[in-house]
């Protein structure tokens, strides 16, 4: 493996790990806003007991994401130092941005949340928990801002004095609709494994018959709260696939392993074994008009196949060799305005003329077998893209049969009577993460051969690093992330097993002192 193989692998390795607990500590922080809710509502100490006890369990989350977060920033520096150069300017923003205004949120709410039970009244802490999990959602926020950049660049410009991209308007970086789409998506994915936990968990103690009344209600609000997530990610996922159509073609084309442009609306290919050497798709099964509705929501628009957008990239890297030259014509003549103007008028192809620098360095003499050679490096790996997304919405529609059971079993109070219903509830409990990693790969894996969409590829963002130094810190990271995820394990496997202390069905004591008034 190249520096380039081994620096991929370390950011996916790293991003991975993270990505386990992210998503939890988005789910569980607002559950727990739902929970104080009630209780503040009620008055019934139960449900401050339902806080304490998943609060101790997000707690335990919050602080591995943390440490398993921070050292993805630095790789930005070590690893990827020309790709910092190239785009720092507009990709630090949104970073900066999240580390000042959401990560301090968390942060200080958090130490409100476990320390100040007997400090704030009950509705203080309530807005200090909403608090919270609002800073947690900001983070998501701004986080992926900056993805969704990378995915679609969109408010910046190539300045040809500096040779790097700079912010033109910040708002159309903001309000990007990818990272809208990214957004909402993701947050709602985290909300489904927030409450696909909660349930498994209260399962868990109801097959074991253990604080029952804990669990039935900490299963309530996890059916009623998991059922809207899955439904919402549905619909949110469909709206990703449509901004994909957009900008994104290849990604799309890749993930339902289309060759050919097919007669608008294009069918979704349901099964099929995409076959590499012969760009083919081999005992396909297909929904006539599902892909036309999904990527380009109408009936009459095509979605291109992958050999008509390697035509299409050829056309783009033969333009942008056009930019490539006349950007060092600008270098002797910087002064010369007809350059300049030519070179904006080929400038938005530079990228695709960039793809060949991993094939040779002086560009401006490609051959055209080299450049059909960069063409298809645009067709990422297809089988990895269709079956990861395919085994993605399974576990998606999964969930929403596992809400919505819950659901209504919650509502005739029966959650406690189909041991079979309980027993699936706790075998769901990895299926959020593996639904999670497998989007994330379609989302990441699916740009592939750009680190920014269209404008630089991933070959030419590393840093100029020795191959052997990314792959000890690589072995470095892999196992201190997996004591990390051991000892994360190890954490909620015990409180788990404890179970919520001091519960009003537990402690007759505690139940009479509920009713009777003090002195």
């Amino acid at each position: 493996m190249d520096i380039v193989d081994l620096s991929r692998l370390q950011f996916a390795v790293t991003a991975l790990y993270h990505f386990i607990f992210v998503p939890l500590t988005l789910g569980l922080s607002i559950l727990l806003g739902i929970m104080e809710t009630v209780f503040v509502m009620t008055g019934r100490p139960i449900w401050r007991e339902m806080v304490k006890f998943w609060g101790i369990l997000f707690g335990i989350n919050f602080a591995m994401g943390v440490a398993t977060g921070i050292t993805m920033e630095f790789q930005f520096g070590t690893n990827w130092a020309y790709y910092s150069h190239y785009v720092g300017d507009v990709f630090g923003a949104p970073l900066a941005i999240e580390g000042l205004m959401a990560f301090f949120m968390e942060a200080t709410f958090v130490g409100l949340f476990f320390f100040a039970w007997d400090r704030l009244s009950r509705v203080q802490h309530l807005i200090a928990t909403w608090t919270l999990a609002i800073g947690t959602n900001f983070s998501a926020l701004w986080i992926l801002i900056a993805n969704g950049w990378m995915q679609y660049p969109v408010g910046a410009r190539f300045n040809v004095d500096t040779m790097r991209m700079e912010t033109t308007d910040f708002m159309d970086i903001l309000f990007n609709p990818v990272a809208e789409a990214k957004f909402v998506h993701t947050i709602s994915a985290g909300y489904v494994t927030g409450s696909v936990f909660v349930l498994a968990i209260s399962a868990y103690y109801l097959l074991r018959g253990r604080h029952i009344e804990f669990a039935k209600r900490s299963m309530t609000v996890a059916a009623s709260f998991g059922l809207a997530s899955a439904l919402s990610v549905v619909v949110l996922g469909d709206e990703s696939g449509y901004t994909a159509g957009h900008n994104q073609k290849m990604k799309i084309a890749a993930i339902e392993a289309m060759w050919h442009t097919e007669p608008a609306p294009a069918s979704f290919t349901v099964f099929g074994l995409p076959d590499l050497q012969t760009r083919t798709t081999r005992y396909e099964v297909s929904v006539p008009w599902v892909l036309g509705l999904i990527a380009t929501r109408s009936v009459n628009t095509p979605v291109p196949g992958i050999i008509e957008l390697v035509d299409e990239a050829r056309t783009r890297i033969a333009n942008g060799l056009v930019a490539y030259e006349t950007l060092v014509a600008i270098k002797a003549s910087p002064h010369d305005s007809g350059l300049r103007d030519k070179f904006d008028a080929h400038v938005a192809d530079l990228g695709y003329a960039l793809l060949l620098k991993n094939i040779r360095p002086d560009i401006e003499h490609a051959t055209p077998a080299q450049i059909q050679e960069a063409a298809n490096s645009t067709i990422p790996n297809v089988p990895v893209l269709f079956w990861s997304f395919r085994f993605m919405v399974a576990i998606g529609f999964w969930f929403i049969a596992l809400f919505t059971v819950a659901f209504w079993l919650s509502a005739k109070r029966q959650l406690d009577r189909y041991r079979w219903f309980l027993g699936a509830a706790l075998l769901s409990l990895p299926l959020p993460w593996i639904a999670i990693d497998l989007g994330w790969i379609v989302a990441e894996y699916g740009r592939q051969p750009w680190v920014i969409e269209g404008v630089l590829p991933t070959a030419l963002g590393v840093s100029s690093t020795d191959a052997g130094n990314v792959l000890f810190s690589l072995l470095g990271f892999a196992l201190f992330y997996t004591a990390l995820l051991v000892a994360d394990l190890y954490l909620l496997i015990k409180y788990i097993r404890l179970g919520p202390d001091d519960t009003v069905e537990a402690n007759p004591r505690r139940r009479l002192a509920m009713v009777e008034p003090r002195p």
